[in-house]
């Protein structure tokens, strides 16, 4: 998957488990992302400040308007799995409070987020 779009996944992850996040922070890359919109079980329409696109759906079929691809989201409490049509790659992860760690299938690792 690409960076833009799991620091996506994970920030609208955190906040279908609760978290109130404006942005997430890429411990992979050391910076904050900001994100602006809303989230909820049945509709999702966020904006990624960094990539300049908007990611929209009813909260487990999205579209990254980015990568001008779908983008499958299930969430089960504080854990979630998906995958990515763009790279063609599963993922899957869970959310801790104000922590998200993801499993990207694509690029074997983990990547992990604070909202």
């Amino acid at each position: 998957m690409k960076p833009t779009t799991r620091r996506a996944i994970a920030c609208i992850a955190g906040r279908l488990a609760g978290a109130n996040a404006s942005g997430v922070y890429d411990y992979s890359e050391s910076r904050h992302v900001n994100f602006s919109g809303g989230v909820s079980a049945t509709n999702v329409n966020v904006y990624d400040h960094d990539a300049g696109c908007q990611i929209s759906g009813d909260g487990s079929s999205l579209y990254h308007y980015g990568n001008s691809s779908h983008l499958q989201l299930d969430m089960s409490g504080p854990r979630f799995n998906g995958y990515d049509c763009d790279t063609g790659s599963h993922f899957s992860g869970d959310v801790s409070g104000s922590a998200v760690s993801l499993y990207d299938y694509g690029e074997s690792s983990y990547f992990n987020y604070s909202l």
